[in-house]
């Protein structure tokens, strides 16, 4: 697998791509790593350029949801598979009307609001005290940019996401007080999947596209048995599914643009003080002390 540097995690959508064969390759099984049991990935071929695609949801339908998802597993896995770069997409709903509904978005910074997730590695020793500014690789924003320009697709540039911890949707006090503290959107998967990647040293990104109006933003009745119950109107369903259906295009082509990518940042190097003072080793396997709750999370 040291070929392949790329690994792309799906949202909420991502097995019905799978699904509809609008992603092909070689499935491969879930992974035993010292924190459990990742999700199955598929090794995508796309035109010389391979990539990882992880359903984080499910492989073939939504099975796990945003809380339970063992994202120490995933990142692990990935990492031990010699991916270098992540690119996380998902669909949260927007509390700012300038982000609109369909849109894709690359977002710029995230606000942690879950409360019940391991959001480290490290648990049991001194590791992991390191800066999260920027929070998301820049290099790996640029080129993610680049490819979305290229297609011509409109996209917003910027953005801060509060990550809650569901699964359960938001109160509509609970979106006013985000968005008095400068959230833009509210979803339920990037946290504590992008501070994981940066514990392991991989350059992660993510896309988002507007899935929803978050409550409160826009009156909506409320519809039983309905995605949402109701924040989304049918013809919104559709421009929304539209988007997820361009994410094959826009992951093929990002995964070609990469090849001969010369990465400038600093995300191999998160870890360095601790190399530095002898805390770590190369081996970054032998980082870990996992403990015996750790398969859980």
């Amino acid at each position: 697998m040291d070929d392949v540097k790329l690994a792309v995690i799906g949202g909420s959508g991502a097995y019905t791509l799978l699904k509809r064969k609008a992603l092909v390759g070689e499935e491969m099984p879930a992974r035993e790593t010292p924190f459990g049991m990742s999700q199955p990935m598929s090794r995508i071929e796309a035109e010389g350029a391979p990539f990882l695609f992880l359903s984080r949801h499910g492989q073939r339908r939504y099975t796990i949801a945003a809380p339970f998802v063992n994202y120490r597993a995933n990142i692990y896995a990935l990492k031990d598979l010699g991916v270098e770069h992540i690119v996380s997409w998902s669909g949260p709903g927007t509390m700012n009307e300038k982000f609109l509904l369909a849109q894709f978005v690359v977002i710029e910074d995230v606000i942690d609001e879950t409360r019940n997730r391991t959001g480290t590695f490290f648990e049991n020793n001194g590791l992991g005290f390191i800066r999260q500014n920027p929070v998301f690789c820049p290099t790996l924003r640029s080129v993610l940019m680049e490819t979305l320009q290229e297609l011509n697709w409109q996209f917003a540039e910027g953005g801060t996401y509060v990550c809650t911890e569901g699964p359960r949707l938001e109160t509509p006090a609970e979106i006013r007080k985000m968005r008095a503290y400068g959230g833009d959107l509210v979803g339920m998967t990037l946290c504590p999947e992008v501070f994981l990647a940066r514990e392991l040293e991989m350059c992660y990104a993510a896309i988002c596209y507007v899935s929803n109006y978050a409550e409160g933003v826009v009156a909506r009745d409320y519809r039983a048995g309905e995605l949402f119950e109701g924040l989304l109107t049918r013809d919104e369903m559709e421009k929304v599914e539209e988007s997820v259906a361009k994410f094959p295009g826009i992951i093929q082509d990002l995964a070609r643009r990469l090849n001969g990518t010369e990465f400038k940042c600093n995300c191999r190097k998160s870890m360095e003080r601790y190399r530095v003072r002898g805390d770590i080793g190369t081996n970054w396997r032998e980082w870990f002390r996992p403990s015996s709750s750790a398969q859980n999370t």
